[in-house]
């Protein structure tokens, strides 16, 4: 007999409704306008992809020099749009990845040509890091209704006028909400739900708040904690009604998107504050991820507004792990099984009624045991297209079977250094079958297109 997790996770009957909007928003799904993509799902829509890639590899469109950041790109309305920093040359550099003295710096968000890549604007803003991990930005510009919004390292939340780079409203997390800048910076994307756009803060009583997307005015704000976490807010209906996923550093927490109202909390202290991949949501099935303390599945049951926990990692631990204990990406959930990489690079495959571990690779990450080793991970048709901290593109099958390689291009080289080897650690932009892929000197486009 099944259990409700598993009926939830196995049934295609509870995912018919999904499959029937998913086809709905089928003419839409060319741009790749925000984080993880139109419906924040780490899914690409796109046919004609090609099946592998040729000999030489696939074609280069065009290249074009940026500065230093995580940011991944954004691409929307014919423009692609990415962060970046600059630093004076004469500036002290950090001793190290976790040095926090003051280095100056220019963050700036540039817009190009998506057909050539030639600079249409940019705007900067002076910007001064105390941060660890320094070389950038972290978040992904959010284009819609002809307007861009980008989220810098200190806290400066920008809304600007995507066609020519105007300034319309901007905020200071600092400045307005106290926030106390994290070790590794402000980095959770933002979400837009209908005039709203919701931001993880920080600060007392505003961990989470919801501006005017058209005004900067705050509408609300909500939750309290010593350290906001640097997840993303995601929108999920549970039990029968829309709930706001904001997963920090002491809880997980549903929130009514509307008013800010708390819903249900669920304790969860992390150390180091390392809240940091998307919650991933399937069915009634909420599933968590981080470095240290591993993986919680939550379910909801119809009727009860509050989850339960199906099953949680009980040891702490970044070595010796249990279930997955995911850095940065976004894991994927597909027929009942987890996918994703582990803390030292293990790309593994859970079943998702148990956590149970059914296999383990290093191949799409770092190739060996390395800490933090990481891939991004995003579906197109039946294949995965990973996006390796090498700078390698692969396209994969991914079963309970084993994971499965059918090819694999290298891309761009990785030069952040901060990790203590060479890595690419900024999500991909799919979009108009291409791939947009960034490291910290150029921005590149690459044709993925079926000849």
């Amino acid at each position: 007999m099944k259990s409700p997790l598993q009926a939830s996770f196995r049934s295609p009957h509870r995912w018919l409704p999904l499959l029937l909007c998913a086809g709905l928003h089928r003419a839409s799904a060319d741009d790749w306008p925000q984080w993880l993509g139109p419906q924040r799902d780490g899914v690409w829509r796109e046919t004609g992809i090609l099946e592998k890639f040729p000999e030489a590899g696939p074609t280069r469109r065009w290249r074009t020099e940026i500065g230093a950041g995580y940011s991944g790109p954004a691409v929307a309305g014919g423009r692609v749009f990415v962060m970046d920093r600059i630093v004076p040359t004469d500036a002290p550099k950090p001793k190290s990845a976790f040095d926090f003295a003051q280095i100056p710096g220019t963050e700036r968000i540039l817009c190009f040509n998506e057909a050539d890549g030639h600079l249409v604007w940019k705007q900067e803003y002076d910007c001064p890091y105390t941060v660890s991990y320094a070389a950038g930005p972290r978040t992904t510009p959010l284009v819609a209704g002809g307007r861009v919004f980008t989220l810098g390292t200190m806290g400066n939340l920008l809304c600007l006028d995507a066609a020519t780079g105007e300034k319309v409203w901007e905020r200071d997390f600092k400045k307005d909400f106290g926030l106390k800048i994290p070790t590794w910076g402000v980095a959770a994307n933002p979400l837009l739900d209908g005039k709203k756009l919701i931001c993880l803060v920080g600060g007392e009583g505003s961990v989470a708040v919801a501006f005017d997307k058209d005004t900067g005015r705050e509408l609300w704000r909500a939750l309290s904690a010593k350290e906001p976490g640097y997840a993303p807010p995601t929108i999920h209906e549970f039990a029968g009604r829309r709930q706001l996923i904001l997963w920090h550093a002491e809880a997980v927490n549903g929130l009514d998107p509307e008013t800010g109202r708390v819903l249900w909390t669920e304790p969860w202290k992390l150390n180091y504050g390392m809240a940091i991949p998307t919650p991933r949501a399937m069915g009634a099935n909420l599933f968590l991820t981080c470095f240290y303390n591993g993986s919680l599945m939550l379910h909801f049951e119809e009727g009860k507004e509050a989850p339960v926990t199906v099953w949680r990692t009980q040891r702490m631990s970044e070595r010796d792990t249990t279930h997955l204990n995911c850095t940065m990406a976004t894991p994927f959930i597909e027929d009942g099984h987890i996918y994703g990489p582990c803390s030292y690079g293990q790309f593994r495959c859970l079943r998702a009624d148990t956590g149970e571990r059914v296999w383990e690779t290093f191949v799409p990450t770092s190739g060996k045991s390395e800490r933090w080793g990481n891939c991004f991970v995003v579906k197109n048709g039946p294949r995965f297209l990973l996006f390796s901290e090498k700078g390698d593109l692969i396209i994969a099958h991914l079963s309970p079977q084993g994971y499965q390689e059918i090819s694999r291009a290298h891309l761009l080289d990785p030069l952040n250094t901060d990790p203590g080897r060479p890595v690419v650690w900024s999500h991909p932009a799919f979009a108009n079958r291409h791939v947009y892929v960034r490291n910290d000197r150029e921005l590149i486009c690459v044709d993925l297109a079926a000849k």
